[in-house]
């Protein structure tokens, strides 16, 4: 189940702008279909999308730890 938030561009201006906490992370394309999810450092994690080219657009929720991220993600996948 997709993250209730809206989609911002996988760009370069958003990935300077996130803060390097712990998210769980949805990517999408173009559409605003999703591609994806992911955990771990938002920028760094977001950063690497970019470089790749993996996605258009992103979207997340911050988490207290890599633990707290991982059950935010499961509870979207179980969904």
């Amino acid at each position: 189940m997709s993250l209730a938030k809206p989609w911002r561009d996988l760009d370069r201006s958003t990935v300077g702008s996130v803060p390097s906490r712990y998210a769980l992370y949805e990517l999408g394309d173009a559409d605003g279909e999703t591609v994806g999810f992911g955990t771990g450092i938002l920028r760094e994690e977001l950063k690497e999308a970019l470089a790749y080219g993996d996605a258009a657009k992103v979207r997340w929720e911050l988490a207290d730890s890599l633990d707290h991220a991982e059950r935010l993600l499961a509870e979207h996948v179980e969904e």
